[in-house]
């Protein structure tokens, strides 16, 4: 059963100061239409500038996920994703004065509890989802951070964090249901530093918005009785400081045993939401931070891309390990008998790269006259397999492809090493070096067996029909 998209029911604002800015911030949810996603506008700036909340805009991850482009930032962003995620609000107008949302209780929770005050209801449109269907991987050895994302029936979560420190230790979470778990289980979660980077963070100009109030702060050394009056003083306390069991700074106790590990987790749900699709996906995260979870993200849109233009073009009954089969390349191509030749697309990222199969038969009728007797495919046409294995590449960067077609321009650097004959299968390999407006360079190399056959530099341009 498909779902249907989510915005709010009627606006509803908000009123606090950033966590790490520490600016005083009113932010205003606004419902919007559908298809439209989740926008954020700065009405404090000349003429209020829109940026969406998107993967491709993210631009700073020091302690938190900032968007931002030439006119605007919005700085740590991941708790307002995080509920937006969690209460599953497709389309919204988010309307700021500020460049970074209150941090208000350190949490996602005051969000939810704003987003349901206001009523969510039902638009006329079916979600997009991102059904993961390939295992997904990130890793960074350096740091111990790896990132698994695996195929499920619905978005799940798994998260473990192995800190030195005594209070944190080893932990793990998993959430199961974003429906039945993240309102009460994840989003309460508060944020959390370590007391030894409290100074650090502090001179580095971050958690000017930071109280005992609104961040976990964790023991991690001892504190000389010569601090007591600079901790008053960073944290504005009224009274003593306090250290309760835990080995916790705050007077207040802990929400969740795992709090901590929670909270990376509600990071984590706010960081994929920038996909702007819902994932269905079991995704294993072992010590990810805000780094880790935007490369995961973006792989994830990779894959995204990749399904999306193969269920709009591809057949029924095509093979899971093809992204586009001869009958798609014929949607999308203007080739036909006896100038096709390309016979599938096995990889494709939007934008990067494309690999393309051209299986070499004796029936092609090139053959007959080059070389009778002695078989060889013309170089000529080895490179019109790789420029049309590099058009599916190029016009797929086009909203209606179907509207364009790809003359190439220019070759460069083209060097043949092995003559390709009657039985072999030509694997291309295209590279988008340069795009701008509707010029691009491309670096292509054909194989066959493994061995390098061709290679060469295309240039293109993207015209209408």
């Amino acid at each position: 059963m498909l779902e249907q998209q989510k915005t709010t029911e009627k606006p509803i604002t908000i009123t606090g100061t950033g966590l790490h800015t520490g600016n005083p911030s009113t932010m205003t949810f606004k419902p919007a239409p559908i298809n439209h996603g989740i926008w954020f506008k700065r009405v404090d700036l000349e003429g209020q500038p829109q940026l969406k909340a998107d993967i491709g805009n993210v631009v700073e991850l020091a302690r938190g996920t900032t968007l931002g482009n030439k006119e605007m930032k919005i700085h740590t962003v991941e708790h307002i994703m995080a509920a937006f995620a969690g209460l599953q609000i497709d389309n919204l107008l988010i309307e700021i004065d500020a460049n970074e949302p209150p941090v208000l209780d350190g949490s996602s929770l005051p969000f939810v509890e704003a987003i349901k005050k206001a009523g969510i209801i039902e638009q006329d449109a079916p979600r997009e989802v991102c059904i993961i269907e390939n295992t997904i991987a990130f890793a960074d050895e350096k740091l111990g951070i790896d990132i698994v994302v695996f195929p499920s029936d619905e978005f799940r979560v798994t998260f473990m964090v192995d800190y030195e420190n005594p209070v944190l230790g080893k932990k793990y979470t998993s959430m199961y249901s974003l429906e039945d778990e993240f309102e009460t289980q994840f989003a309460p979660a508060r944020t959390f530093c370590f007391l030894s980077e409290v100074e650090m963070l502090h001179k580095n100009g971050l958690i000017k918005g930071g109280t005992l109030d609104n961040a976990i702060v964790i023991i991690d050394r001892e504190i000389k009785p010569t601090e007591i009056s600079y901790l008053h003083e960073l944290f504005n306390l009224q009274e003593n400081v306090k250290i309760n069991t835990e080995g916790i700074l705050n007077t207040s106790p802990l929400r969740f045993q795992n709090e901590m590990v929670r909270h990376k987790t509600l990071d984590l749900i706010g960081d994929l939401y920038l996909l702007g699709v819902p994932i269905k996906g079991h995704i294993i995260a072992a010590r990810s931070g805000h780094r880790a979870n935007i490369e995961i993200t973006k792989l994830i849109r990779r894959e995204h891309e990749k399904m999306q233009i193969k269920s709009r073009f591809s057949s029924a009954g095509q093979l899971k390990d093809v992204v586009l089969d001869a009958q798609a390349l014929s949607k999308i191509l203007p080739h036909r008998y006896p100038f096709m030749l390309i016979d599938k697309i096995i990889d494709l990222v939007p934008n990067e790269r494309v690999v393309g199969i051209k299986n070499v038969t004796i029936n092609e009728p090139f053959f007959q006259g080059h070389f009778p007797g002695h078989p060889i495919m013309p170089g000529v046409l080895i490179l019109e397999s790789m420029a049309q294995a590099g058009g599916i590449l190029l016009l797929n960067s086009e909203e209606h492809p179907d509207e364009k077609l790809v003359y190439f321009t220019g070759l460069d650097n083209v060097k043949f090493r092995k003559p390709v004959l009657p039985g072999d299968q030509l694997r291309l390999e295209l590279e988008l070096l340069k795009l701008r407006k509707s010029i691009c360079k491309m670096a292509a190399k054909a194989y066959v067996d493994g061995d390098l056959v061709c290679q060469a530099e295309l240039a293109a341009a993207i015209i209408d029909k």
